[in-house]
């Protein structure tokens, strides 16, 4: 027996206030200062080292990135790291598949807070979705909202849209978004498939000003930023993110 969100088919019709893409791409790509503030600076491999860490948040400090994400177990060498620079530490929680228990991600949630975090990224409960349990997929980011939320931190929710339905794309944004999400976010990047200008263009439908959208996975060239930002994402997510500045004139 599943449960479903009171979410009316008319609710994702709804205006929610206008995002104006031209303009944001326009002003983050005047620059790659300004490039540099919207970019998540991402280092998620499982076999990466702290020689990688420390690489990463050496290039975070010095481009001023908005944010670099990295798995839990590198949450205090990330911190400390960056001490003092300004820049974030965004860490994934119940990450890459979103089937951790509730309980389990407040926990994860709390202890990488503790730790320094400042920007968690969790995954909604793809298969609750597909099952068509939205009260549980509301329930289980309400969850991390809270717990994000009262220690002053963003909470971003990746919807893996590579593997939902048009319908299910837009009941989950819908749900993240009702729930108290920061963000809605394409992709993990561990998927068959990362983020897409239609897709980034249906969450911000969906979106309208609501919250932000985030386009992550497989995004590698300066071209690939542009178009996706032109699609309505106001931050991007890489770890390809020093080649993409530099081909706008970084060093």
């Amino acid at each position: 027996m599943t449960a479903t969100i009171p979410i009316q088919n008319s609710d994702l019709d709804f205006d929610y206030g206008t995002f104006d893409s031209a303009a944001f791409t326009a002003k983050t790509l005047a620059g790659w200062q300004s490039l540099a503030s919207v970019i998540d600076h991402i280092l998620l491999k499982p076999d990466a080292t702290r020689q990688q860490v420390e690489a990463l948040c050496a290039e975070a400090a010095r481009y001023r990135f908005a944010c670099v994400v990295v798995n839990p177990v590198w949450t205090a060498a990330a911190v400390s790291l960056l001490a003092g620079c300004g820049v974030p530490v965004g860490v994934v929680i119940g990450f890459p598949f979103g089937a951790s228990l509730v309980s389990t991600l407040r926990q994860e949630a709390a202890a990488l807070i503790r730790l320094g975090a400042r920007e968690l990224d969790m995954v909604i409960p793809i298969g609750q979705l597909k099952s068509g349990n939205h009260q549980a997929v509301h329930h289980t980011v309400h969850a991390a909202v809270n717990v994000a939320h009262h220690h002053g931190a963003l909470l971003k929710v990746t919807l893996e849209t590579s593997l939902l339905t048009m319908e299910e794309k837009l009941r989950a944004a819908e749900i993240a978004i009702q729930a108290g999400a920061d963000f809605i976010k394409t992709s993990t990047g561990f998927a068959q498939g990362g983020a897409t200008a239609p897709d980034v263009a249906l969450l911000r439908g969906v979106a309208g000003a609501r919250c932000g959208v985030l386009a992550c996975g497989g995004i590698r060239t300066l071209a690939d930023v542009r178009t996706l930002l032109e699609a309505g994402a106001n931050r991007i997510g890489s770890s390809d993110s020093v080649a993409i500045l530099r081909e706008l004139g970084a060093e």
